[in-house]
């Protein structure tokens, strides 16, 4: 039986965000300072929600939301705002983006002109978005983690094999021959493996090593 695990039917996939970024504008004043982190867990997202917090102590409002896979879980709060005009419409912008395992703190400094309840939601649902593009979203898949052992003069040559199945090497080892770990759709593992085997006359293959989630 091979190695691989090949899905034969939907294979799970989420989107979130790259990195822990942020962005800001002014609305009537009031600056808005939108800040995004990838979580994992409900515990991830309150410390990143507190650091943001010791961050801007004097700001008028830290409102926050975040959308985890574990559990489904959604939370999110309005921070002294008017109910429904802070928290829900940060909440919305995530779960619109589809994205998940992320969190989102929306800061407001108050400029001295109320916004009024529309205004709140607008400014609000833009700070959320502002901060989800800053953090970049993308795609993560299942995906099989393998390695490959190959002489220097067919390295280029599995690069370029790697490369048109989407790959992403992990890592690189160079010694006697060079070694590569790399992630590919678990879909696609096995495929790739029969071209290596084809491409190299039977001479190299590749190895699983274990399922992740990784960046597609």
């Amino acid at each position: 039986m091979s190695p691989f695990k090949l899905f034969r039917g939907f294979m799970e996939e989420y989107k979130t965000v790259e990195t822990e970024s942020n962005d800001s504008f002014i609305e009537k004043k009031s600056k808005f300072i939108g800040y995004v982190k990838p979580v994992k867990t409900q515990d991830e997202a309150v410390e990143f929600i507190g650091k943001i917090k010791a961050q801007h102590w004097d700001a008028t409002h830290n409102v926050y939301a975040y959308v985890l896979r574990e559990n489904n879980i959604q939370r999110y709060s309005d921070d002294g705002e008017p109910g429904g005009t802070a928290g829900v419409p940060v909440l919305d912008v995530i779960l619109k983006a589809g994205v998940t395992d992320v969190c989102v703190v929306a800061t407001r400094y108050f400029g001295g002109k109320l916004l009024g309840a529309g205004g709140l939601v607008r400014a609000y649902s833009h700070t959320s978005k502002i901060a989800l593009e800053a953090g970049k979203i993308i795609t993560m898949a299942q995906c099989s983690v393998c390695e490959c052992t190959v002489e220097y003069s067919f390295y280029e040559r599995l690069l370029k094999l790697l490369e048109e199945f989407g790959a992403n090497v992990i890592d690189t080892q160079f010694a006697e021959g060079v070694k590569l770990i790399f992630s590919v759709k678990e879909n696609l593992a096995e495929y790739l493996n029969e071209r290596l085997v084809d491409l190299s006359n039977g001479k190299y293959s590749a190895h699983f090593v274990k399922s992740i989630f990784d960046k597609v």
